[in-house]
């Protein structure tokens, strides 16, 4: 699979039915700031982004006026470090699409 020209077209990287999917580490908890308790929680001594409709609750989806997805975090800035390292055509990226995409059947992965 080729990786996405621009990451706000896919957004594969941020869907998951999984309620630990990111992990947030103290860093970037003190990162997200007045955010944290929103954007965060904790499943007993560990700390995770929320996950809402099957995707990281600080993504925002909004369509261009093609009808395209466009697939906006919200927290960008402040970010935790695992989104960071995750690089758009990295050997991670390509996992993740890769996964995601078996894990689809053959079909496109959901996000993208």
């Amino acid at each position: 699979m080729n990786p996405p020209t621009d990451c706000r077209r896919c957004g594969v990287c941020c869907f998951s039915a999984a309620e630990q999917f990111v992990r947030v580490t103290g860093d970037d908890w003190a990162r997200l700031g007045t955010e944290a308790d929103r954007a965060a929680h904790f499943i007993g001594h560990r700390a995770f982004m929320r996950m809402r409709d099957g995707h990281c609750a600080a993504l925002e989806v909004h369509r261009t006026p093609g009808g395209a997805p466009d697939f906006f975090c919200t927290l960008y800035e402040r970010r935790p470090q695992i989104c960071r390292d995750l690089a758009r055509g990295s050997p991670e990226c390509h996992g993740e699409l890769a996964r995601k995409h078996a894990d689809a059947g053959g079909a496109a992965p959901r996000g993208r």
